[in-house]
């Protein structure tokens, strides 16, 4: 299989994972000096964005994980953050589908809707967030998100491919997720249009390992997070006070994360692991 962006967070704990399951790994990474060492069977460095690079990695290849991306609107120049993440993706998925390449997976993020980069003072349309809230997109990585996520539906429509784009919320190692509890706590508002979220780079590369088995037909976006949040405080106590006039399609008990994870447990049988803290009781 092939797995973009194989040096980064995630990629780099998938090929670690899918590797020590048996997989027969074809990392893509783009080359620069330190990157870390990639656990795959062939590891090629280049572009997302090349056609040519894009054919040879696929060569006798049988699933696809893109994770390619700039991750963020502050990393580059707008213009480049928006066309390096559409055009790595379609291209990517445009040649899986000509190869017949029958299944893949994207990542996607809780970006998507638009929320936590927005420059405006927005809230999400309801709690929990799901993959039906409305997007009020504001920066050029949600709205590259959005779109991968439209071209994952093309892809489907055209070439049959199955695709399952994951969105992603803040995702790292444990170490790192640590840290940025330990700053969510002194200033929680900062996380409220992410619904306090996050994910262990261990989980994230399960929710792969699910996503490349699941039996799902068609192109479909699934919210994958930990089951509790980054903060040490309840979530009903969180929204009352950040989120006092967002609509609640349910109550959230103790810190439950306030982001709805039906279409991971039902599409992939996937429920995350690792927690920061003591993982709350959820139904």
């Amino acid at each position: 299989m092939l797995v973009t962006g194989a040096d980064g967070t995630i990629g780099s704990a998938t090929c670690e994972r899918l590797t020590s399951l048996g997989a027969r790994v074809t990392g893509l990474s783009l080359p620069r000096e330190g990157a870390p060492h990639v656990s795959a069977e062939r590891v090629l460095y280049g572009d997302a964005r090349d056609d040519e690079m894009v054919q040879a990695a696929l060569e006798e290849v049988e699933l696809v994980v893109h994770l390619a991306a700039i991750p963020s609107p502050e990393l580059a120049d707008w213009t480049t953050v928006f066309s390096t993440n559409v055009v790595s993706t379609f291209t990517v998925l445009a040649h899986a589908g000509e190869l017949g390449i029958r299944r893949a997976v994207i990542a996607s993020s809780i970006n998507a809707y638009g929320g936590p980069f927005n420059s405006h003072d927005v809230r999400p349309a309801y709690y929990p967030l799901d993959e039906q809230l409305p997007a009020d997109l504001d920066d050029p990585y949600s709205l590259s998100k959005y779109t991968d996520e439209r071209t994952a539906e093309m892809a489907a429509r055209h070439w049959g491919i199955d695709i399952i784009a994951l969105r992603f919320p803040m995702t790292a190692e444990r170490g790192v997720l640590l840290e940025h509890a330990e700053r969510a706590a002194q200033h929680p508002v900062d996380g409220v249009n992410e619904g306090w979220s996050y994910l262990d780079s261990r989980d994230a590369a399960r929710a792969i390992e699910l996503s490349l088995l699941s039996g799902s037909r068609g192109a479909h976006a699934v919210f994958v997070a930990a089951d509790d949040t980054t903060v040490p405080f309840p979530t009903e106590d969180l929204l009352d006070r950040h989120a006092p006039g967002v609509p609640r399609l349910r109550s959230f008990l103790g810190r439950e994360v306030p982001i709805d994870l039906t279409r991971a447990r039902t599409l992939l049988g996937f429920r995350a692991e690792h927690h920061l803290m003591p993982a709350p009781q959820s139904g």
